[in-house]
């Protein structure tokens, strides 16, 4: 596989940062005291896979140790489970998460180290002047209704369904470049041609979104985009997929279960050329909420969880006598925070998304600043994360190779600068209740997606600091697809606790947050998708992701990330909670699970096997 030099550099420093942050201190996992001194434990991943003919097929073969075939592993996901099985579509991560099950790309990332490498594709080439990619598809694989995967299906999926603005936009906005999107050319039936008008260095990373079977799509396309929403929901018949990856969907219960099982047509095999997966079956329960969670992995209906500081020490005491492992793989690669509305448009109907009184508090700065300075983000870790947490303050995760270290630090609670704040812009308290100069009394809601009890915790917290300032504020926890319709569509919501997830390799990921007509702008959202009404800020935001995505070399990129994060910190549309250290149970019966920080502990499905 052939690589260009700027490639192979950004590659080289990827691989310093993270062997640095596989070797930096984190959270020792304790049942009284939490201290921040072990070590993660060096973790031996297997060589990449490789490309093997057999017959005439290009399978990508294993280089993990062979296991057992048969049996399943049972994880779970909060709240009401997928909206939908179409992966282009997806707007959660639930949804996401069954539909990269079904759906894979042409590379993806390697677990250890972040490099990018083949997966539909066998092998990939980068010209020197940094704008095509060619790549070479694997011959003979095929979909799981038996047709071949060809050069058809990658254009097909990037000309009329990415590229176009079906579904969720956020790939298509992701590789826009000053305005041009890339071209997508047929070489042969298995050879494709990318060709961007500029270098772009996220580029690369971008080409692991799902393809689209041509035979199954095509018709569905050519009715528009609202039959194209509705199809592969999560009433459609599960015989009805055709997928590309391991596991297909067998049967959904809504509020129960998903269950998936496995694709004997897969196109990757183990050392001794045998098809995997290995499992027969992956079963999402849908737990609902945490607190279910925790009881039904008690009761071991669950193989796997993610547990919660709240709950770490007594599942690390209980480890050595138990039938499961704890993994501590560091940072959470998201973050939390608490997001402002501060949308001054109105909606078709002329109405005010946000009251004009509200705008005015929302829109002011030091009022922003107050909320941040009230926070108390020790007391969040101490009592929510039970200490495996660190405060944020900052846009990128803590484990992030792009983190401004100048902006980590943060700072504590300290209610007479938050106070000074607020007499700065006219606000005053009156028997304990803040006013604004134009005597309204300061009330507005606070919402979180209700069963996640972190979230809620948080909720609570919040409020109870919010109130010091002599806020009235209403809590209002409510069902996850209403949340999302408040935050993307009605728009009409104050405050909200929200986390979104990350990658710690390429802040470009998060262009549809931050770029002001992105499909996730939370705090000044645009329907229109037009760039109208941008506050200064957002105007240096949009050219600083522009040229960030241009640029080249790590030190020029990491610049203008500085830069971004700068402005964040400094704005403060959204403000930084805190960091949660990632622990994650599973039972010691699964093989061939290597726990990565970048990834997880569950990320290949595919090898995973059940010991005998």
């Amino acid at each position: 596989m052939k690589k260009v030099l700027y490639s192979a550099l950004v590659i080289i420093f990827i691989l310093f940062a993270l062997k640095l942050f596989i070797n930096a201190d984190i959270p020792e996992i304790e049942t009284v005291k939490i201290q921040k001194t072990e070590i993660l434990a060096p973790v031996k991943f297997p060589p990449t896979p490789k490309t093997v003919t057999i017959n005439g097929v290009d399978y990508m073969q294993s280089q993990s140790p062979i296991g057992n075939f048969g049996g399943a592993l049972v994880a779970s996901t909060i709240g009401e489970g997928p909206k939908t099985f179409n992966p282009f579509n997806t707007k959660d991560a639930t949804s996401a998460t069954m539909a990269d099950t079904m759906f894979d790309g042409l590379v993806t990332t390697r677990a250890d180290d972040g490099e990018v490498i083949p997966k539909l594709a066998k092998s990939f080439e980068i010209s020197p002047d940094g704008k095509t990619y060619t790549f070479k598809l694997r011959q003979g694989i095929k979909w799981s209704d038996n047709k071949p995967i060809t050069a058809d299906d990658v254009v097909f999926t990037w000309n009329k369904i990415i590229l176009t603005g079906l579904g969720n936009t956020s790939t298509r906005d992701s590789v826009l470049i000053d305005g041009q999107l890339p071209k997508v050319e047929k070489v042969d039936d298995f050879t494709v041609k990318f060709v961007t008008i500029k270098p772009f260095a996220p580029f690369l990373r971008i080409l692991s979104a799902p393809i689209a079977p041509k035979h199954v799509f095509e018709p569905v396309v050519k009715k528009g985009e609202k039959y194209f929403q509705s199809f592969w929901s999560t009433t459609t018949p599960p015989k009805n997929f055709v997928i590309s990856g391991a596991f297909k969907l067998k049967e959904y219960v809504p509020a129960q279960r998903i269950v998936f099982e496995r694709n004997p047509d897969y196109y990757e095999i183990n050392l001794n050329g045998k098809k995997l997966p290995y499992l027969d079956k992956i079963i999402y329960l849908i737990v609902g909420d945490l607190n279910n969670e925790i009881l039904k992995f008690e009761a071991k209906e669950l193989d796997t969880i993610s547990l919660r500081g709240s709950n770490v020490g007594r599942y690390k005491k209980r480890e050595a006598k138990s039938d499961f492992v704890i993994y501590n793989i560091g940072p959470d690669t998201g973050t939390m925070f608490v997001a402002i509305n501060m949308n001054k448009r109105k909606n078709e109907q002329g109405k005010y998304y946000v009251t004009p009184k509200k705008q005015a508090w929302f829109g002011d700065k030091n009022f922003r600043y107050a909320i941040d300075w009230a926070i108390d983000r020790q007391n969040m870790v101490n009592n929510i994360a039970n200490g495996l947490a660190s405060p944020l303050f900052t846009a990128e995760s803590l484990n992030s190779i792009y983190l401004n270290k100048n902006l980590a630090n943060g700072h504590t609670k300290d209610l007479k600068t938050a106070k000074a704040y607020l007499e700065k812009s006219g606000f005053y308290w009156k028997k304990g209740i803040l006013y604004d100069k134009r005597n309204n009394k300061v009330e507005f809601d606070l919402y979180t997606n209700a069963g996640n009890t972190e979230r809620e915790a948080i909720g609570v917290m919040v409020k109870q600091d919010l109130e010091d300032l002599g806020m009235k504020v209403n809590f209002k926890p409510v069902e996850f697809n209403s949340l999302v319709n408040k935050l993307v569509n009605s728009l009409d919501w104050d405050l909200v606790i929200m986390g979104l997830t990350g990658t710690p390799l390429e802040p470009h990921n998060g262009k549809n947050v931050w770029y002001s007509t992105g499909s996730l702008h939370l705090f000044n959202q645009r329907p229109d998708g037009k760039a109208t009404d941008r506050f200064d800020w957002e105007i240096k935001l949009d050219k600083i992701i522009d040229e960030a995505s241009l640029k080249i070399t790590f030190n020029d990129r990491k610049k203008l990330y500085d830069e971004y994060q700068q402005i964040i910190y400094d704005e403060k549309p959204i403000i930084y909670l805190y960091s949660p250290i990632r622990v994650i149970a599973i039972r010691k019966k699964f093989g061939n699970i290597f726990p990565s920080p970048l990834s997880g502990v569950t990320y290949n499905l595919d090898e995973i096997y059940i010991k005998r």
